[in-house]
């Protein structure tokens, strides 16, 4: 419903988004694997009462890639060039997983058009020692067997019990990860590995946060996450399951986000 594409350049690169809806601007950044389709739900709901920008993360979706390395700051920078385009001055950023890392890294090199910021399924700390492991392995197996690892990949980021109940949603989110270019995932792996810890965002942003996890995310620890907003004013949500927060919890997530754009 809002995948018509329009296209900017970065440093000749072409950057697809979506531009809909009237009112505060709200950036929507998927992540890893993921496109701008990941919002079909969410989108529409916000955009009844604002303006909502879609962007396809460098080398995801209707996006060219850059290089062989896509740093944090790389992807805030495409970001920034859509809003110049679309002569946005201020919004409210959403950032689900990696798209969390664009948007703390676009928060510190444009604080300016910093309205508000929601970190779903995130996190501000830079990857540990086993992370950057993890993530090694993972481009050796998506290069030897792309499908395989991908397919395998996506099942891990829902909580165990919604594997087998949400089986049309997690093969929908596998054949849109299919359709990522081994480019864009290996410069997307090698450009999280590299990124900085940015949780003094967290202590000293003047404008709102929230940060929403799953409980029981395979991905990010919970108990972990909950550490970085020790001290801070970040509003906290928690639901019950995994990574996927906006298929998971679909219903709620819409509830808690028309809330916080609201205030």
């Amino acid at each position: 419903m809002l995948n018509n594409y329009k296209h900017t350049n970065y440093k000749n690169t072409k950057i697809s988004y979506t531009d809909a809806g009237k009112g505060t601007a709200v950036v929507l950044l998927h992540g890893f694997l993921e496109n701008s389709t990941m919002w079909n739900y969410l989108a529409p709901v916000v955009a009844q009462k604002n303006r909502v920008i879609c962007i396809d993360l460098l080398g995801h979706g209707q996006t060219d890639s850059l290089g062989y390395v896509h740093t944090m700051e790389d992807m805030a920078d495409a970001v920034h060039q859509v809003l110049s385009e679309l002569k946005i001055r201020k919004a409210v950023f959403v950032g689900h997983s990696m798209g969390g890392y664009v948007a703390l890294a676009f928060a510190e090199l444009y604080p300016e058009f910093m309205k508000g910021l929601v970190l779903l399924n995130s996190t501000s700390r830079a990857d540990s020692d086993e992370r950057i492991t993890n993530r090694t392995r993972a481009i050796k197996a998506v290069k030897q067997n792309y499908v395989a690892a991908v397919r395998m990949s996506i099942a891990n980021l829902f909580s165990e019990e919604n594997r087998e109940k949400l089986i049309e949603q997690i093969e929908w989110v596998r054949n849109e990860a299919l359709q990522t270019p081994l480019q864009g995932i290996i410069a997307a792996q090698e450009g999280m590995k590299l990124r900085k810890d940015r949780e003094v965002l967290l202590h000293f942003a003047p404008y709102p946060i929230m940060l929403i996890l799953g409980k029981k995310d395979p991905v990010l620890n919970y108990e972990d996450n909950l550490e970085q907003i020790e001290g801070t004013n970040v509003k906290l949500i928690t639901f019950n399951d995994g990574h996927m927060s906006h298929l998971e919890n679909q219903a709620e997530l819409e509830k808690v986000m028309v809330g916080f754009l609201k205030s």
